[in-house]
């Protein structure tokens, strides 16, 4: 904990602290809490870049004493206990550490600055232990209360000293910050036995719980153990959630009360769960006890989608609660077992994020964050940051994807072609490494189709990353195309030609077949444009069958699971594709409504993590093909909006919005008999290309269209 007081006059005109604590930090002011932000600032390559967030302290400085106040957590930036990834041994790993400047401007003109210096004091607080993966030990009894305010008596306190810094380029945040975003209450509670209760939230969520005691002994230890289910005697199972940590506690809270009735929450970790286990709570246990405090990056929500199927609502839901739960601070896999930013995971779910959410700010900056991860050769490692570990297991193609795709996608959905000219040499660089690693254009490393339900039907690594790759140079030759990069566009279009070709000499058989006419492979070469037009009727004819014989059940892992039900309702069979997604039996989505998941999988059984992302494209493909919601790269931003709806039979009416950066877009249909009747809400400044099925294609201005089903025509 650090202190400084200071004195101010009374025309204070303006007051701005810029601050960076590292690895996480509370800042305070004459005893309160400055602004609503937590685990700030987010994590970064430390020794490459750091980031510091700006607060107006305008009208909160009070003439005469003041006292500003920072609490320093480990956080990302000191793992200071071991697992797998190895982030206790990062090249940045320090203690924790701050740097924080206030300027303050009188209404006379003249300026007085703040620094962080060795004016300062610091000392100790109840904070005993904090550590990413593990939680967090506050002990009540130390706490100093007026620590933060003036007149504090500070005597044992010692003078802060000057350190290095972290390394790297200080610059300030402009992704979305994390926040408390909601705050739930248990549905229930379970004693399992005098002194130890299980809470369930009703959601799997990410964030911590707050603790509300009353009549407490000093000295009293209560203990809050997180997890995602229970074992069979209604204990927390941490088994699944612990698995890659090899010291300390598996996401475990520790409170060690002063006496009397207190409210506490953790302030620098953050845990997966739905279910608490509370160990030494007095008394009776009751709902009041604990509440469930939501934590996310507070991007705004951009869009919305429902329809007459509860089921398919209820994986809206599902999809939204995984996305948010990994996404604090940077995109990740899972909010309990790892936390780590798996690349992967962020370029399947990044549509499913940009239509629901406003993302691209937070994609922004951990795109730089993944450029400081990027090795001179253009390797990628599979987890950004990283600390050492995953370029050479756990990264490929289908993962260092990211890198590419996601500026494109920002481009497309919101216009902004900032991150793919920032980043355009990294990409080129990335292509370059990928040219190395090829063989006759093929390319072989990669984890494949990732977690699919049979790995015997489960194509080869090379023609999932092949077909990255081909994709990355047709994607490149966009980008050159866009910024101005001319020399580069027919270098690679004819390399993505090139790959086109040996794709085809490698895994097409004939007669429709791609490798040995699995799920994954079909859908792969349909939905990343490897099929020759002549052959693409006899694929999909393979896809379909294919889907027929396993009654239409899930039979690919995660990367199957975006190319199929795409590439089956870009080619005429949003029917089979709906029925594919919604489909109750093991394995599929529905089968997960079923067993009463609140969030999506990991894997298509019923093991390891309950709320992973890597199968959340579902809720962009309701967006893209159920409501017709869809980008035209030639007007990017939605400039021009392609609205193509996929009315399926089972469904009576859906209704989407998007907010684009031209205003709401909305669409709604609703079943009339046996017709269809849309009412389209288009932005001021845009229009929309209208292509409903069976009806001539319309081009729609700005505005409101009611348009009714077509008469009927006299026989």
């Amino acid at each position: 904990m650090f202190r400084r007081e200071f004195t101010a006059a009374r025309a204070v005109r303006t007051a701005r602290v810029r601050i960076c604590g590292l690895g996480y930090y509370e800042l305070r002011l004459n005893g309160e809490k400055v602004g609503d932000h937590v685990l700030d600032p987010i994590v970064t390559h430390y020794d490459r870049r750091v980031r510091y967030v700006t607060y107006d302290l305008t009208g909160r400085i009070t003439p005469g004493a003041n006292t500003l106040g920072v609490v320093l957590g480990n956080g990302w930036y000191n793992c200071h206990t071991s697992e797998l990834w190895h982030f206790d041994k990062a090249s940045w790993r320090d203690y924790p550490k701050l740097w924080l400047e206030l300027q303050i401007e009188r209404q006379r003109g003249a300026h007085e600055v703040i620094v962080s210096d060795t004016d300062w004091k610091v000392g100790d607080g109840p904070i005993r232990f904090d550590g990413l993966r593990n939680g967090e030990v506050y002990d009540a009894r130390e706490e100093r209360p007026g620590w933060d305010r003036a007149g504090y008596d500070d005597a044992d306190w010692e003078h802060a000293v000057i350190v290095p810094p972290p390394g790297g380029l200080l610059e300030e945040q402009t992704s979305p910050p994390c926040k408390v975003m909601d705050t739930l209450v248990p549905q229930s509670v379970n004693a399992l036995r005098p002194g130890v209760a299980v809470y369930d939230l009703g959601q799997n969520m990410a964030g911590w719980a707050q603790l509300r005691v009353e009549g407490c002994a000093r000295g009293t230890e209560i203990v809050l153990r997180y997890g995602e289910r229970l074992k069979d005697n209604g204990d927390v199972d941490q088994s699944g959630i612990g698995l890659f940590i090899k010291s300390g506690d598996v996401q475990t809270d520790r409170y060690i009360a002063k006496g009397g009735g207190e409210t506490w929450e953790p302030r620098f970790v953050y845990h997966g769960f739905r279910y608490v286990r509370v160990e030494g709570l007095p008394g009776t246990p009751t709902l009041e006890s604990i509440r469930g405090r939501v934590v996310r990056t507070a991007f705004a929500e951009s869009g919305s989608f429902a329809c007459s199927s509860k089921d398919v609502n209820a994986l809206q839901r599902l999809t939204q609660w995984s996305y948010v739960g990994n996404f604090v601070g940077i995109p990740t896999d899972c909010p309990h077992r790892e936390k780590n930013g798996w690349t992967g995971d962020a370029q399947l779910a990044a549509e499913t994020g940009l239509l629901n959410y406003d993302t691209a700010g937070a994609y922004a900056q951990w795109l730089d964050t993944m450029a400081d991860a990027q090795r001179p050769s253009g390797q990628f490692p599979g987890i950004v940051p990283s600390c050492g570990w995953g370029y050479n297991w756990g990264s490929g193609p289908a993962w260092d994807a990211a890198f590419i795709l996601i500026p494109w996608y920002i481009y497309l959905y919101t216009g902004n072609s900032g991150p793919m000219r920032k980043h355009y040499d990294g990409m080129r660089r990335y292509l370059d490494f990928c040219a190395g690693m090829a063989t006759d254009h093929l390319l072989s490393f990669g984890l494949g189709d990732w977690c699919p339900v049979n790995t015997d039907h489960t194509p080869p690594a090379t023609l999932t990353s092949t077909a990255y790759y081909h994709v990355f140079a047709a994607t490149l030759a966009g980008i050159a195309r866009i910024t101005g990069h001319d020399r580069d566009v027919g270098v690679y279009d004819q390399l993505a030609q090139d790959i086109r070709d040996a794709f085809n000499r490698e895994f097409y058989r004939g007669g429709g077949v791609y490798d040995r006419g699995q799920m994954t492979a079909q859908g792969c070469a349909l939905y990343q444009g490897l099929v020759p037009d002549t052959e693409r009727a006899a694929v999909v004819k393979t896809l379909v069958d294919a889907l027929a014989a396993n009654n239409a059940k899930v039979d690919f892992g995660i990367l199957g699971a975006k190319y199929v039900p795409r590439a089956l309702a870009e080619h005429g069979h949003a029917e089979l594709a709906y029925r594919l997604i919604t489909q109750p039996e093991f394995p599929g989505w529905v089968h997960w409504l079923r067993q009463g998941l609140t969030t999506l999988r990991e894997r298509w059984d019923d093991t390891h993590s309950g709320n992973h992302i890597m199968f959340g494209d579902v809720s962009a493909w309701f967006y893209h093909y159920l409501a017709g919601i869809r980008p035209d790269p030639a007007c990017p931003g939605f400039k021009h909006i392609i609205l193509s709806p996929r009315p399926v039979a089972d469904l009576r009416w859906v209704h989407a919005t998007h907010r684009c950066p031209y205003g709401l877009i909305e669409i709604e249909w609703d079943r009339q008999d046996a017709a269809v009747h849309y009412r389209l809400d288009i932005p001021a400044g845009t229009s929309a290309s209208f292509m409903p099925p069976g009806r001539p294609p319309r081009i729609l201005d700005a505005g409101r269209h009611d348009i009714p089903p077509p008469p009927e025509t006299s026989p």
